[in-house]
């Protein structure tokens, strides 16, 4: 069956260089992660060794510039997300993570020492970063956030607890965020510092082909040069996470793309009544607005992707597309299952797959009813959450 982007003739919205991006990072996919994702999922894990095949393939940090960063436009960043998450949302949250947040803090709000440190090799793949943020009692509202660091001399100290961090049990540094006296302020931890360990969360029933762990600081002693020095304030976290959100848009597409296929593939070959099931009318309604759903996202996101390009991307639109797209993703996921009947929730099949997966996207780096009203906010001047 082709491209279900074919059905708007999307590709040939993009460069030549666009779509030869796009198509080498699915050609990796397909011989690197497709043939064992499924597996990676129902063991709940997702092998350190991929983090530098895709440094080599170039996608972690892409969109930054320098220290062994590719460089590359928003879009270009945009469209490897999406064939990330046609694979798995664990594959790009690991990407995202990495790129977006670890390295987008160390690039925006470090000094330069700490960029020739970290970023070079977390490009590489080499080092591997999270991102400390969420706390158990803190997620929505990071300003409430309780880990805190307080000055010791030339040093900080640093107490607290992040939870639902991801790529946290494999990182090399955590950027983790505290309060202080002065406001507040993100610090590099690496591992190994005294006083800092992870702990993996299990039994996940989704993303589950990713780690996600908590982060404990008990009087973790940090030197003055371990803190970010350009983040004075929420804004710093705020703005590493619309970096993140960004890549979401695109790859929610990616993910709602995957399952769409799947059903029609299926829907192409499976007999019922002497003829494929793609022949009846119940089936051709669910596949047609299926498909008109997810190019109208994709179209949403290229809107999105050249905003940012042009350097007006305002956090509210970045709101408008998270919301929409994993709205839209988790739907037709949803619905594609139901086309490969009871076939559907066998791992051989990706929709259900995505489905669970969509569930985490769907809540973190804010919730659709956060983002809603972020969307709220910028229609009627009102912030109905404070």
């Amino acid at each position: 069956m082709p491209d279900p982007l074919q059905l708007l003739d999307i590709p040939s919205l993009l460069s030549d260089e666009e779509r030869a991006i796009q198509a080498t990072v699915a050609a990796f996919l397909a011989d690197h992660v497709r043939p064992h994702v499924a597996s990676w999922f129902e063991e709940g894990v997702l092998p350190r060794e991929l983090a530098r095949e895709l440094g080599k393939l170039g996608v972690l940090g892409m969109h930054l510039e320098g220290y062994g960063c590719a460089g590359t436009s928003a879009l270009a960043y945009g469209l490897a997300c999406l064939e990330l998450e046609a694979a798995d949302s664990g594959i790009r949250s690991f990407v995202s993570v990495q790129g977006s947040l670890s390295m987008y803090s160390i690039r925006q709000y470090g000094s330069e020492e700490q960029k020739q440190e970290w970023l070079p090799r977390l490009a590489a793949g080499e080092a591997i970063g999270c991102f400390g943020l969420t706390e158990p009692d803190f997620g929505s509202n990071p300003s409430g956030m309780r880990t805190h660091a307080v000055r010791d001399g030339a040093d900080w100290v640093l107490n607290g607890a992040k939870t639902w961090i991801t790529n946290g049990g494999l990182a090399d540094v955590a950027t983790v965020w505290a309060r202080t006296e002065e406001g507040f302020r993100g610090f590099l931890v690496p591992r190994g510092t005294p006083g800092f360990s992870t702990r993996d969360i299990k039994n996940k029933l989704s993303m589950r082909a990713s780690v996600t762990s908590e982060l404990v600081l008990e009087d973790v002693r940090l030197p003055e040069s371990a803190r970010l020095p350009l983040a004075t304030s929420l804004r710093a976290p705020l703005s590493c996470l619309n970096e993140a959100r960004f890549g979401i848009v695109f790859g929610a597409v990616g993910a709602a793309r995957d399952s769409l296929q799947a059903a029609l593939d299926y829907a192409g070959t499976r007999i019922q009544f002497d003829k494929p099931i793609a022949a009846f009318q119940l089936t051709q309604r669910k596949l047609a607005s299926m498909s008109v759903q997810v190019n109208t996202a994709m179209l949403l996101a290229l809107h999105l992707a050249r905003l940012k390009e042009a350097g007006t991307l305002k956090p509210e639109q970045i709101s408008v597309g998270k919301y929409n797209n994993v709205e839209t993703a988790i739907a037709v996921a949803r619905e594609s299952r139901t086309i490969l009947g009871a076939n559907g929730i066998s791992s051989e099949y990706s929709p259900l797959r995505h489905a669970n997966n969509l569930e985490s996207v769907l809540t973190y780096e804010g919730t659709s009813d956060i983002h809603l009203l972020s969307i709220g906010h910028a229609l009627t001047g009102i912030a109905s959450f404070r």
